[in-house]
């Protein structure tokens, strides 16, 4: 079963597969949110810019989120400050708190019909001996100077010991936004559905990129492929791990929770509310593991069926999907130049299940870098630092 998103977003988009060689300022690898995010901005700079898709909009990893737009990152930030610095850390935070703010005005600007809602967000526990971790992030993004609150009641149906509630964070529907972003590029610039990336080489001052439907030619190149499609000189497969996490969205007479949710430790689940047909349903979200390992997906969604009519008896299960997410060694995106011996060749991967945020960094990052411009957040996703701290995160 498909997503939520695709399955309400069926409207086909005139958009065609590449028929002949092209040539652009910027070949944009990838039609996902990084990607078109990145044309978009590159299109109100003036960029010739083509985007190439190698199936169909927002139907690989963007399609398959939860679509929460939040930099509360479960309990990251006293991580953060004990492994980087407290500097680190508050750009960490300052980069995402613009991520929603810049979002909002795409929307605004745009006009955009997705779906776009102010929430709460939270990251809870229901386990007393688990609350002074909750404790400590709070007292550690207070030191980075954003509003906190700790809280022990929330809009969840069981009862928690306590949570940390980040105000002024935001949820929509993925899909819509991404199909309004392709109605702005294309105003000027080229999407093309159906072209698959097959490789990319260095030809002088420029770069050609292979498809299976021609050749294109363009100065810089973007790769917002999930998954780099090129695995040498950057070794991103080596930098990084797939995780699988599920979703299922079930339909209640009861009432449901304002806000969004996830819990701090496995299992994990999350919560949040979405419009189906005219009315709220719910998204509940978890039950995750490794890339790979040998494991039904149906063992995963009986799971989170069970907690669903643990609290909702009277749910209808309307939708169930799974997504990948990348993983970094340091919980940190890989954003910016792709390597150093790749000059203007760009990327943005390691979202880390928090790809409505990252991938705006990484789009604004991106385009001032293909502008020329410096970015003040930079430095602290490079893409290509050597040696990426481990996480205590696991």
């Amino acid at each position: 079963m498909k997503s939520l998103w695709i399955e309400t977003t069926k409207d086909k988009l005139p958009l065609k597969p590449m028929e002949n060689d092209e040539e652009a300022d910027v070949c944009i690898i990838g039609a996902g949110l990084l990607g078109l995010t990145t044309a978009y901005y590159l299109s109100k700079e003036g960029k010739k810019v083509i985007v190439i898709e190698k199936g169909e909009i927002g139907e690989k990893a963007s399609g398959n989120t939860t679509g929460k737009i939040t930099s509360l990152h479960g309990l990251f930030y006293d991580h953060l400050i004990s492994d980087f610095g407290e500097d680190y850390a508050k750009k960490y935070l300052e980069a995402n708190e613009n991520a929603i703010k810049n979002i909002k005005k795409i929307i605004e600007d745009e006009k955009l019909e997705c779906d776009f809602e102010i929430q709460d967000a939270y990251t809870y526990t229901t386990k007393q001996d688990e609350v002074m971790e909750i404790e400590k992030e709070v007292q550690a993004v207070k030191k980075l100077d954003k509003e906190v609150e700790m809280v022990t009641k929330t809009d969840l149906p069981f009862k928690i010991a306590g949570a940390i509630k980040f105000g002024e964070q935001a949820q929509f529907h993925p899909r819509k936004y991404m199909l309004g972003l392709c109605k702005e590029i294309t105003k000027q610039n080229k999407i093309f559905e159906y072209t698959t990336a097959l490789d990319v080489k260095k030809d002088e001052e420029n770069y050609i990129i292979y498809t299976d439907r021609g050749d294109i030619k363009a100065k810089s190149v973007v790769l917002a492929t999930h998954f780099p499609i090129i695995n040498t000189p950057g070794f991103y497969f080596v930098k990084m791990y797939q995780s699988t996490s599920y979703i299922i969205a079930i339909e209640t007479e009861k009432k449901l929770p304002k806000g969004m949710y996830i819990n701090i430790k496995e299992p994990i689940y999350s919560f949040r509310t979405a419009k189906y047909n005219g009315k709220d349903i719910l998204l509940i979200g978890g039950s995750g593991h490794k890339t790979g390992e040998p494991i039904t997906d149906d063992s995963h969604y009986q799971d989170l069926e069970k907690k669903a009519k643990e609290y909702y008896p009277d749910c209808k299960i309307l939708f169930r999907w799974n997504t990948r997410d990348c993983i970094s060694l340091d919980k940190i995106p890989y954003i910016g130049e792709f390597s150093n011996l790749m000059p203007n060749l760009y990327v943005g991967t390691g979202f880390n299940k928090w790809g409505m945020t990252s991938s705006n960094i990484a789009a604004n990052i991106v385009t001032d870098k293909i502008m020329g411009r410096e970015n003040k957040f930079e430095e602290i996703f490079k893409a290509t630092r050597v040696k990426p701290i481990k996480n205590r995160i696991v």
